[in-house]
């Protein structure tokens, strides 16, 4: 048998939505909290509209709830896409040894295969000492 567990907002004895985690429900909850704020505020003005159009200009306005902060200048407005940079990606690579070349190959974003050849130090020979005959 299996068990799910799912998590339903209710609002005025009414079943309005369920959902699979607690999170999405949570937000969905909070929008609807926002949309009752504004429908009274609406209510309050000296606006006429009716009670079908306050309705839905306050789930709208809650639902798009950052758009509003950023229109009534009370958030700044994030980058559309910020740019970011494109850092090389390891393919494959060939550990070095003393006496080897490694060979890595590196693909970038868009670029074709890059091949870089990576010289290891080679550590200094000890001077050889000579018999001679004396």
């Amino acid at each position: 048998m299996a068990v799910e567990s799912r998590f339903v907002v209710i609002r005025q004895g009414v079943e309005v939505e369920t959902f699979m985690d607690k999170k999405a429900a949570d937000e969905y909850d909070k929008m609807l909290d926002m949309a009752d704020n504004l429908a009274e505020m609406f209510e309050a003005a000296t606006l006429n509209i009716d009670e079908k159009m306050r309705e839905e200009l306050s789930i709208y306005l809650a639902k798009n709830r950052e758009e509003v902060l950023v229109a009534l200048q009370a958030k700044k407005a994030k980058p559309a896409t910020p740019a970011k940079k494109t850092q090389p990606k390891v393919v494959s690579e060939t550990k070095p040894d003393l006496t080897n070349e490694a060979t890595t190959e590196v693909k970038t974003d868009g670029a074709p295969e890059q091949k870089t050849e990576v010289k290891k130090a080679k550590a200094p020979r000890k001077a050889k000492v000579s018999k001679t005959a004396a």
